[in-house]
């Protein structure tokens, strides 16, 4: 499970996604990505859950990368508690996410090996997702 070793602030404000994602919306490392379509908290474990599923459809071939990265605590307070008393204690951690961020990126399989395994991973996900392909630099834009 991803989480941040040590962070500043231990409780944060929930905070908006709106707009697009600006940063992180192309594919860099990999040949193939999945790319978000909508705005999203994905929780540690759903990168996980989202990151097994790839490699196990790939047998462990290729490479993957985890483009994002929970480093937002969300708190709950506990079960049967009164109102007021202050914040809850940190329960979990999420990446913020917005629409045209790329979440994963995968190398060393063909197309339709690595289209299947984002597939697969996009049902762990909280949010719509699409397959993306590197665009070639020798393109005229």
């Amino acid at each position: 499970m991803l989480l941040p070793k040590r962070v500043k602030y231990r409780k944060v404000m929930r905070g908006r996604m709106k707009g697009k994602a600006t940063r992180g919306n192309t594919v860099s490392y990999g040949e193939y990505g999945m790319q978000a379509l909508e705005p999203a908290w994905i929780t540690s474990n759903q990168i996980e859950a989202a990151r097994i599923a790839m490699t196990r459809y790939t047998k462990r071939g290729g490479k993957v990368w985890i483009k994002i990265f929970p480093d937002k605590p969300v708190t709950a307070k506990p079960a049967e508690t009164r109102m007021g008393s202050g914040k809850g204690s940190p329960e979990y951690w999420v990446a913020v996410v917005k629409p045209g961020r790329i979440l994963f990126e995968i190398a060393g399989v063909p197309e339709d090996a690595a289209r299947e395994a984002i597939r697969l991973a996009g049902h762990k996900l909280p949010l719509k997702t699409k397959f993306v392909k590197r665009e070639t630099e020798t393109g005229g834009e």
